[in-house]
């Protein structure tokens, strides 16, 4: 038995240009335009002895034995081994195919289905064609892809050599689009709002700020789709969804990514609560769509298993009682941020730039260190303080909260939803509140947006709006711990600068 013997590295290169120049030397274009593929080679894996199938993929393994040559090619459905017999082609076309394939190399190949005396279902070569020659070598098969930084920065390798990272990217589209299927069966639009906003708002972030040349004007990325998409319930549209991109220039941790993958919906005529329930039947059709297990296993941030079950209903929490239980401290009985800081030290309760922090910042970030990482879940987080949602309704009971909800898992914030506010006086007054907590010094407030008043002031049905990180779902489901993870190109420091 023969196979490729270990060549150095730095040579491997410039043995295989050589054989690049062989194969054009004999007008052979190794980079061909195309291949007439009927079969995947899971099709082919799955068919019939004596099946005549065509089909092509990456070769993966290569060995010859005498007059016999085995390869194992790889396209995404799947590996089929392939074998050369030199009864079954020409001995010069046997002979070439030795001389001048290298693993990692593309072949298209016609031939029929039999099984091997080992019982391995393969195809027996009766043609091939050169489709394409890798110059660099792959990653040792026998020890996979494990080097973290390699992964992320050279995502194809990772696809290559492990079958779980592809399971998971294929699962994120599959996702996305049973996440598609039920806007469509639940009557939504699909639309798409602008990436460039004179205003970062819709949330509160510190934006990537840019200039476009030929309007001289600065703008900057959206940190969320929010408020173009309620301009559009007030031009008549009345269930809308939008999936795409929104960033935010703050800090990278496996919960947080600076370009992050979004989703949002709007429905005119709906309250939190209908948006409650609609929650549930989504994650219900995509649980049976996708045919997923309702209790999942996920890693929490001490690493230890705990089990999730995302059965329908779930459990809902009083957010100002949870945090009560939590801390001892009633935030609704706080108007004055001095005092609310007080006594959070006499808790002894410390998080990063408390002492600069409005009312807001104070109980957002009180939640986030005491409360959130406690929450295994699903759970439905609601009631929360007016002042912590600048563009949710004030709830018709108690003046003192917005129609909000949460849904938490894992410590990780899945899902917001509010109720709207479409009072544009109401909202001018909180944006003009978010202005004097700015020139407070409070770091993250929500930025104001004229236009979106005026918008208001032309009128707008009672709205509930929705959103969803789809980097954070898909690492749920998949039992991820880090959303570098589920995003196929993560945003990394150049190899230079670190």
């Amino acid at each position: 038995m023969t196979n490729q013997p270990e060549i150095n590295p730095l040579d491997e290169k410039i043995m295989r240009l050589k054989r690049l120049e062989n194969i054009k030397d004999v007008g052979v274009n190794p980079y061909p335009e195309k291949f007439d593929k009927t079969h995947s080679l899971a099709e082919a894996k799955a068919a019939q002895e004596g099946t005549k199938v065509k089909t092509a993929g990456r070769i993966m393994t290569r060995r010859t034995m005498g007059k016999i040559a085995f390869c194992h090619l790889q396209d995404w459905s799947g590996k089929c081994q392939i074998v050369f017999n030199i009864n079954e082609i020409a001995e010069e076309k046997f002979k070439w195919y030795v001389e001048n394939f290298d693993i990692g190399d593309f072949i298209g190949v016609s031939g029929e289905i039999f099984i091997t005396k080992a019982g391995e279902t393969s195809i027996l070569v009766k043609e091939y064609e050169f489709l394409g020659k890798a110059l660099l070598p792959l990653p040792d098969k026998f020890h996979g892809l494990k080097d973290t930084d390699t992964i992320y920065r050279q995502r194809y390798l990772d696809l290559l050599m492990n079958e779980e990272s592809k399971k998971t990217f294929q699962f994120r589209s599959d996702f996305i689009r049973a996440i598609r299927e039920f806007y469509w069966q639940e009557n939504f639009n699909e639309v798409e709002t602008p990436s460039f906003l004179h205003q970062a708002t819709g949330a509160t972030a510190t934006p990537y700020k840019t200039h476009n040349n030929a309007l001289d004007i600065d703008l900057v990325l959206r940190i969320s789709h929010e408020l173009p998409l309620k301009e559009l319930i007030v031009g008549g549209m009345e269930k809308i969804f939008e999936l795409g991109k929104a960033f935010r220039n703050e800090g990278v941790d496996p919960s947080h990514l600076p370009e992050h993958t979004h989703l949002e919906h709007y429905c005119a005529y709906w309250n939190f609560e209908d948006n409650i329930k609609f929650t549930e039947r989504m994650f219900d059709y995509i649980f049976d769509k996708l045919k997923l297990d309702r209790k999942i296993e996920i890693e929490n941030r001490d690493g230890q298993k705990q089990q999730v079950d995302f059965t329908t209903p779930w459990p809902r929490l009083n957010f100002i009682e949870l945090l009560k239980q939590d801390t001892g401290l009633d935030v609704m009985e706080y108007t004055d941020a001095k005092e609310l800081l007080k006594d959070i030290k006499k808790k002894k309760i410390e998080f990063e730039d408390m002492d600069e922090m409005s009312l807001s910042g104070l109980v957002d970030n009180l939640y986030k260190k005491v409360s959130r990482p406690k929450l295994v879940g699903p759970v439905i987080l609601y009631h929360y303080p007016k002042y912590l949602q600048p563009l949710a309704r004030i709830n018709d009971d108690d003046k003192n909260i917005v129609d909000q909800f949460q849904m938490v898992v894992n410590g990780w914030e899945i899902v917001k939803a509010y109720s709207e506010l479409v009072d544009p006086i109401d909202q001018k007054e909180r944006f003009d509140g978010q202005k004097t907590a700015k020139a407070g010094g409070e770091g993250e407030v929500m930025e104001g947006d004229d236009e979106f008043i005026t918008a208001l002031e032309h009128g707008a049905p009672p709205i509930s709006g929705w959103g969803m990180g789809i980097d954070r779902t898909v690492a749920i489901l998949t039992g991820q711990s880090n959303l570098r993870d589920v995003v196929l190109f993560p945003l990394l420091r150049p190899k230079d600068k670190e």
